[in-house]
């Protein structure tokens, strides 16, 4: 894709041009369903996100200035999506605090990682692990991992305190570092 393509068709959507609006889809839905898929595990809700952050996408089209990546652009619509998701499924502040997940790291089990234990582990062994977080969990540390957010942006935009991200990122960082501890051991023993 030739970014001259690129600029017609954010042209087009601007025009409301069903053709560009279904190129730029084509061209960008998979790499946006990637990082829905970072906060959902669920296809079926994140093709739902992917949907409506498409939606979002064309609709404030105006708003982007060609001054960064449209790319990168179309994916803080996306994870702004998919965080409205988290936060429509989780209405109440006691239910962000309050998850109810499987805190492995909580019954007492030493959860250091020997160094080739650590050189072990791939980023699709995390993404893999985080699957089984919860919504909030995975917001949290997507946010703060991957999109390199501080505690005070993720708070606001989860409506939730700087200590709730903080403790929820420890919590979702301890839950991983288990859940890959129980693959490798699986694996071991087979």
């Amino acid at each position: 894709m030739s970014s001259i393509d690129l600029i017609a068709h954010i042209e087009g959507c601007k025009r409301n041009d069903q053709k560009s609006q279904k190129w730029i889809f084509d061209h960008y839905y998979r790499l946006m369903f990637g990082v829905c898929l970072r906060y959902y595990s669920d296809h079926d809700r994140v093709q739902d996100i992917v949907q409506e952050g498409f939606l979002k996408v064309f609709s404030n089209i105006e708003g982007y200035t060609s001054k960064g990546s449209f790319e990168g652009w179309m994916k803080r619509i996306m994870v702004n999506t998919a965080i409205d998701f988290i936060r429509k499924e989780n209405s109440s502040p006691e239910e962000l605090t309050a998850e109810g997940t499987l805190d492995v790291a909580d019954v007492g089990e030493e959860m250091d990682l020997a160094e080739s234990e650590e050189e072990a582990f791939t980023i699709q062994h995390v993404l893999k692990a985080m699957e089984e977080l919860t919504p909030v969990y995975r917001a949290v540390f997507n946010m703060y991992v991957f999109d390199n957010l501080s505690h005070l942006e993720i708070a606001s935009q989860l409506q939730i305190s700087v200590g709730t991200s903080k403790s929820n990122l420890a919590k979702a960082r301890r839950n991983v570092k288990a859940i890959m501890l129980a693959a490798m051991n699986e694996k071991a023993s087979k």
